[in-house]
């Protein structure tokens, strides 16, 4: 039997599911010319049919923290997951963390090929930045560009694919070839770039779009920055106690690649721990919004439980 929070996860994840088959149809947009079939149709195996859809959930759950407001927070949503997916083909590229599975499918260089795979997630990051910009996703141009600059800096040299790069010299990818032994700090930037900058986006520019001030959207951003740390602890947690077919990728390679993580630094009993402490915070955090905030509370606890 599924939560009342797993229901409404699976909710939003349909919503969006539908919102994202619409934007990568085979049609053209305005101004655009016709797509290419073959690149259309890796981006869709990249995007559709998959995933927990936890990024645009947490754009959505705290769009509707705030009111709502004029926008469209699924515009919002469907750019996050664009982006998102665009970075999982990139991690999944031989070049990168070279796996043949994601989301308990072949991953897309595997599906198709190297080229159109690189293609397909250049296509992909493109369009999330396309969907922000678009009038119709909040009539004022101001809380566009913070949308487009949120995003940005999230997954740009400062975050994610700054981290992709820390993740890759720690693995010994580049210079000597030895791996680095990281410590705690160290594999918590790594960590925060990579994973946290994205969730934390997802949760300011859920704010934003749903017309929040600059206390609210700051009192976000510290949310997301809890989820983003206890989402990556509970993935290194699962690359060494899950199995592929329930987690949906490849395990144990953290290891087998030499790769530090806090699992592997401090044990699995303490990062346990600090994922309860995690999500105790994240109440705290959430506290003068009250009995509204339950939904972000248990997607706090759903992110810090999960098993895939």
């Amino acid at each position: 039997m599924t939560s009342r929070f797993e229901d409404h996860l699976s909710a939003l994840a349909d919503a969006v599911e539908a919102r994202l088959a619409v934007v990568l149809a085979d049609a053209a947009g305005p101004g655009e010319s016709r797509r290419p079939d073959r690149l259309t149709a890796a981006m869709r195996h990249a995007v559709l049919g998959g995933g927990k859809r936890l990024r645009p959930f947490l754009v959505a759950a705290t769009a509707e923290l705030h009111g709502g407001g004029d926008g469209d927070p699924l515009a919002v949503a469907a750019a996050v997951e664009c982006l998102h997916c665009y970075s999982l083909v990139h991690d999944d590229l031989p070049s990168m963390d070279d796996d043949d599975l994601r989301r308990g499918r072949p991953t897309v260089h595997r599906a198709f090929d190297e080229a159109t795979a690189i293609l397909a997630g250049d296509g992909l990051q493109t369009l999330a930045f396309d969907l922000l910009a678009d009038p119709a996703t909040h009539p004022d141009a101001a809380v566009r560009i913070a949308l487009v600059a949120d995003l940005a800096k999230a997954s740009g040299p400062g975050g994610m694919v700054g981290g992709q790069m820390l993740d890759l010299s720690a693995e010994g990818r580049f210079g000597d070839g030895r791996p680095a032994a990281l410590g705690d700090g160290e594999i918590r930037r790594l960590q925060a770039m990579k994973t946290g900058a994205l969730i934390r986006a997802a949760c300011t520019m859920g704010a934003r779009v749903a017309g929040a001030g600059p206390a609210e959207v700051a009192r976000m951003a510290r949310y997301g920055d809890i989820v983003g740390l206890a989402f990556q602890l509970a993935d290194d947690l699962l690359d060494v106690t899950g199995d592929a077919a329930t987690v949906g990728k490849a395990t144990a390679k953290d290891a087998a690649a030499g790769k530090g993580t806090l699992v592997s630094l401090n044990g699995i009993a303490a990062v346990r721990a600090e994922l309860d402490a995690l999500v105790a915070e994240a109440g705290t955090v959430l506290a003068p919004y009250g009995a509204r905030a339950e939904t972000l509370i248990a997607a706090a606890r759903f992110v810090a439980d999960r098993e895939r």
